[in-house]
């Protein structure tokens, strides 16, 4: 029985032959095809300027740092997700304040947000969780309304998009990953996106030891670059990321079609999902029990987040997020990558409805 992974990572030949490239032209650290790079993915982005740097966690730091966020500000953003969105505010000194979520989309509830502003508050953090954005017209307007910059976890969200404007153009600044898992890859990586180029300025300041030019450091920085070798693979990938895309929307089109009781995801009226999971939600105490029987069948599945980001031993705070707290006890992510055949898209399918079928009978 062959075994069908929760996320599979694609490398062809094409980022072979463009890491060998790098490699036999002995420029491996930052370089041209970083800079290939960006301006290739700033094209998804509106031409927005794009800076490249070693993960996506230093993607959401550098877009915080550059936006001014500090020691004593406070910025508001949910507390299901990875922690990395709650680290990165935590590590320019400032405090997240986490936010609940609303439970169609599992995205940041802007209705919450009023109860959690204070005069403290600078910024809010929207992650676009599983690669469906936020409500980002009504964050926006709030966020004008009383002066917030917005940061946009894109982390999840290549290519997805509200009425054709793209996941990461409408905060101040936006961070995405490309982490291996990802909708595509650079192996590790990210990217932090800016609406002024000022803010870019800083952000390349602040990923190469505070330089623009050599030996001359206007900042304190850190060193946060993006490899050539890295870069090189991400140039591959960026060919083929509309048909992944394309892809992943395709295979959840068929589980959205043929699962006969899970919760399937939502997606508002002109929201673009780009699917980086396509998470189902199981309630009745029956998840776990789901998530076994897959194992057993040889599918794999996961649990994106088991725990709140206020929960962790980091955080250790008390707080009620009750829709977050729900979200945790009953979503589960079934395998949607692109390379999925009809047989493995079909087996997934017929043993999720098995398994409820068994459930119902019992």
């Amino acid at each position: 029985m062959s075994y069908i992974p929760i996320a599979k990572p694609e490398i062809s030949f094409h980022e072979i032959v463009n890491v060998i490239k790098v490699l036999r032209s002995g420029n491996l650290a930052q370089g041209p095809e970083v800079k290939k790079f960006e301006d290739k993915f700033s094209k998804y982005l509106n031409d927005q300027p794009v800076v490249a740097v070693n993960s996506g966690t230093s993607a959401l730091l550098v877009s915080l740092l550059s936006l001014g966020i500090k020691t004593g500000d406070e910025v508001l953003v949910p507390s299901f997700s990875f922690a990395a969105s709650a680290n990165a505010i935590a590590l320019t000194g400032a405090t997240p304040i986490f936010v609940d979520i609303n439970n169609q989309t599992y995205n940041l509830d802007p209705k919450r947000l009023k109860e959690k502003i204070s005069e403290k508050t600078r910024a809010i953090l929207v992650v676009h969780l599983y690669g469906l954005p936020a409500d980002m017209v009504t964050i926006m307007k709030f966020a004008r309304e009383n002066q917030l910059l917005v940061v946009e976890d894109c982390a999840q969200a290549h290519l997805a998009a509200i009425d054709g404007t793209p996941s990461g153009t409408f905060g101040d600044a936006s961070a995405f990953s490309f982490y291996p898992t990802k909708n595509m890859t650079t192996g590790e990586g990210g990217v932090a996106t800016f609406k002024s180029e000022n803010h870019a300025r800083t952000a390349r300041l602040l990923r190469n030891q505070g330089m623009e030019k050599r030996y001359y450091n206007e900042i304190i920085g850190f060193n946060l670059r993006m490899t050539d070798i890295a870069a090189a693979i991400g140039l591959a990938q960026l060919k083929k990321i509309e048909k992944w895309t394309e892809g992943r929307r395709k295979n959840a089109a068929y589980f959205n079609s043929n699962l006969d009781v899970a919760i399937t995801p939502f997606v508002p009226e002109g929201f673009s999902h780009s699917y980086h999971q396509y998470t189902i939600r199981v309630t009745n105490n029956k998840r776990n029990l789901l998530q076994q029987h897959l194992e057993i069948q040889g599918i794999g599945s996961n649990i994106y987040y088991p725990t709140l980001i206020h929960e962790l031993p980091a955080y250790n705070q008390s707080l009620q997020l009750p829709e977050s707290k729900k979200a945790t006890e009953e979503v589960l992510s079934i395998p949607i990558y692109p390379q999925l055949r009809k047989k493995s898209l079909e087996k997934i399918k017929n043993q999720i409805n098995l398994f409820f079928e068994k459930i119902s009978n019992e």
